[in-house]
């Protein structure tokens, strides 16, 4: 058993494949052992979080996710700890290895309760082992009405002051999607600049679901455990990897700035055009660039002829649009484009030799079917390109809603791969990364510090520096985000984030 960090790469499995590797270990072990060991491993994690507890309260479900909390609720009994277990199934229906760990948490002597104990406190411990692996929040799936003793548990979870360790997924979470089920989440959130949430666990068994690690699942989940149960993977695929660091970039003495490769931001749309200032997302991810080790940074704002030097950043090279060799550039577009943007995408999708499209080039992508037919053939004729959406932005690209693709966060960002045949980056809590025909990738690092204006155009900069340094959009991509995410997790704690010293903080280890 070991805490997941950020520090390398983990394969994550769905659903189904974790139901076929428990199927295949419980059919070569013998009956019970599983159980067995998740309930030990349970146990192990409970005393060494909360070692002081006052009362562990136990919720179980009917089901085998139940059994495992009866199992872990004998040893925590049987080490001296005073157990409460509130148990959903009944012995003369629940499974066979369920109905085992029953009769060991009976003969260890643990107490039951009809409810959860009223006076749970942070001195206390909460173990969910209620439901497990066995929800879907698919539109598809049925709607699940939740008995009224499952509700009372549930909202002890959900609101109550005690830590709680979830055994394998925080109960109503859907393992491969993030996303809670219909009537089974937290169904008063607080507001997010006032929540106090008391700690939370998840002890991951047999596998790491790719729904702890994106959506609703970072923050249901909280600090993550992954205990194997001694059962290898074997040759069951992951269904997508948690990404890792990338190795540290080593420059050689014998390089100059042409070596790490020139990066051009067209963006920024001006005041003549609608009245507003927007260069200033096009400075943000041209700065970004240049703190992430580009060459050079030749800025291209669009409707900004007056501006031709930045009096902080002078190392930028401001360039008429029409000036620029496209074909020799990564071109970073979109930032603050605005309505201008339209008039100069049809060049930069033919012409730019690398490109990461964001923001307003994405939007008027999602318009335009001409767009997204140049976008498919830059695929076609070798030439990289990243898309950078959030969700809003995605939905318009692939004619959904902002919550049809949140509500399947790898499967959109697959499809945005599949369909306009690039790199996509799904940005949000748990940025998925995708290419075509690739297992997709969900980023561990970041944190709501990154709930700022600017922010996503400080990745897209990011983005275009590792790709004009000459990684693949793929490696590219990836090593961004993480980057990106890294540096809001690094950032001090009394110190408000903000998308401008963000740019200048990117490539710090």
């Amino acid at each position: 058993m070991y805490r997941i960090t950020a520090q390398q790469p983990q394969p994550l499995h769905d659903t189904a494949a974790t139901r076929r590797l428990e199927q295949a270990a419980a059919a070569a072990l013998p009956p019970h052992t599983l159980m067995q060991r998740a309930g030990k491993a349970v146990a192990r994690l409970a005393l060494a979080l909360a070692p002081h507890a006052r009362t562990v309260w136990i919720a179980c479900g009917p089901g085998n996710n139940g059994g495992d909390g009866l199992e872990a609720a004998a040893h925590l009994q049987r080490a001296g700890r005073q157990v409460v277990v509130t148990w959903l199934g009944q012995p003369d229906t629940a499974p066979a290895d369920a109905r085992a760990s029953w009769a060991r948490a009976q003969a260890a002597g643990v107490q039951w309760a009809d409810a959860p104990p009223a006076d749970l406190t942070p001195a206390d411990l909460c173990i969910d082992a209620l439901l497990g692996i066995g929800v879907s929040a698919s539109p598809a799936a049925p709607a699940r009405p939740a008995p009224a003793r499952l509700q009372a548990c549930l909202r002890a979870l959900h609101h109550g002051t005690a830590p709680v360790l979830a055994v394998d997924l925080p109960s109503g979470l859907d393992a491969d999607t993030g996303q809670f089920a219909p009537g089974l989440g937290p169904d008063t959130p607080p507001h997010p600049a006032l929540a106090v949430r008391p700690a939370r666990y998840t002890l991951s068994l047999l596998t790491l679901k790719p729904g702890l690690f994106t959506a609703a699942g970072r923050d249901a989940a909280g600090q993550v455990w992954w205990d194997d149960l001694d059962v290898s993977a074997g040759n069951e695929p992951p269904s997508a990897w948690l990404c890792g660091p990338a190795a540290p970039a080593l420059r050689a003495h014998a390089s100059h700035k042409g070596t790490y490769g020139d990066v051009a931001v067209v963006g920024g749309e001006g005041l003549a055009a609608r009245g507003l200032g927007m260069a200033g997302a096009g400075l943000l991810a041209a700065s970004a660039a240049l703190h992430s080790g580009a060459g050079r940074v030749l800025v291209a704002l669009l409707d900004q002829g007056h501006l031709q030097i930045d009096p902080l950043q002078p190392e930028l090279m401001f360039r008429r649009f029409d000036a620029l060799a496209l074909e020799q550039l990564t071109v970073v577009c979109g930032c603050g484009g605005g309505q201008a943007v339209a008039a100069v995408l049809p060049e930069v999708l033919t012409r730019s030799a690398r490109l990461v499209l964001d923001a307003d080039a994405l939007n008027t992508i999602a318009s335009q079917a001409a767009l997204h037919a140049l976008v498919v053939a830059r695929g076609q004729h070798g030439q990289s390109t990243v898309l950078t959406p959030h969700p809003l932005e995605a939905a318009r690209l692939l004619g959904l809603t902002a919550a049809e693709v949140q509500a399947d966060r790898l499967g959109a960002a697959q499809q945005l791969a599949a369909q306009f045949n690039c790199v996509a980056v799904l940005k949000g809590s748990g940025t998925v990364i995708a290419a075509p025909d690739r297992i997709p990738a969900i980023n561990p690092t970041g944190n709501a510090r990154l709930a700022t204006a600017g922010t996503g155009d400080v990745l897209a900069g990011m983005v275009g520096a590792h790709l004009a340094a000459g990684a693949s959009a793929l490696r590219a991509a990836s090593e961004a985000v993480y980057q990106h995410g890294q540096a809001a997790d690094a950032w001090p704690a009394d110190q408000a984030l903000t998308a401008s010293a963000l740019a200048r903080r990117v490539n710090r280890p």
